[in-house]
């Protein structure tokens, strides 16, 4: 069993355009939907962003203990596992955002992928490529640039993401 951690760090995609962070990414935009046929999680990773403008490339330079920032909504849509699979197969180990979709947040939950909210995280508070650390028990996400207080990791997220996922949850492991 892999061991985990409440406190990760590494780079940080920081998801921007004109120098704000994009909001209302949706699921489509994460894992479009061409690519639904592909049943191998670990071949999802190639996809990821392929259908962000501008972020198209990310499959091709993200790097396993990467970390996404992006701003309000991110996953809305559909309820598309896809889109949490993907940065799983590329060793992406969070994603940062004001707020996500409410099936988003949970199929990430789900599949031990710590999601941390931040609604009042600033657009320009962090570079890209920073290297940051987050707290997932506190919900603070520091680096060189400074520190942003977002909501702690719930009890139960924290329980099924320590345990590896919801099925391993389930079964005590």
């Amino acid at each position: 069993m892999e061991k985990r951690t409440l406190v990760l760090k590494g780079r940080l995609w920081v998801l921007s355009r004109d120098g704000e962070l994009i909001s209302d990414i949706d699921t489509d935009m994460i894992y479009h939907n061409a690519h639904l046929a592909v049943t191998d999680v670990s071949k999802m990773g190639q996809y990821a962003f392929g259908n962000l403008k501008g972020y198209e490339e990310f499959a091709k330079q993200a790097r396993p203990g990467d970390m996404v920032l992006a701003g309000a909504n991110f996953g809305s849509g559909s309820s598309r596992q896809h889109a949490v699979d993907c940065f799983k197969a590329l060793g992406v180990q969070a994603v940062i955002a004001r707020s996500f979709g409410a099936i988003y947040k949970r199929n990430a939950i789900n599949s031990a992928l710590p999601v941390l909210e931040i609604p009042a995280l600033a657009d320009k508070a962090f570079a890209h490529f920073e290297q940051v650390e987050i707290d997932l028990g506190t919900g603070t996400l520091r680096g060189p640039s400074g520190s942003v207080q977002g909501k702690p990791m719930s009890g139960v997220a924290r329980d099924i993401y320590m345990a590896g996922g919801l099925f391993e949850f389930a079964r005590g492991e």
